[in-house]
């Protein structure tokens, strides 16, 4: 895999299509702890189960990995 998944993450700012999946981009901007290398779902997912109180759900973070991977596919 290319790039990290926050920085995929971040190109759903400001984008009005999807408020909740900007909504998470844009509070894991400003998520200084975030892990901004991380490429792997498990280290994803724990940190945001344990440290983001601002991610209202799991299901948001789901969809945004399984676009992430689709699109690490079609970049490889």
């Amino acid at each position: 895999m290319g790039r990290s998944f926050y920085h995929f993450l971040m190109t759903y700012r400001d984008h009005t299509k999807n408020k909740s999946a900007a909504q998470f981009a844009d509070d894991a901007y400003h998520d200084h702890s975030f892990p901004k290398q991380a490429k792997d779902y498990h280290t994803l997912s724990n940190y945001l189960e344990l440290n983001a109180h601002y991610l209202p759900g799991m299901s948001i973070f789901d969809d945004l990995w399984n676009k992430y991977l689709e699109d690490e596919a079609k970049n490889k």
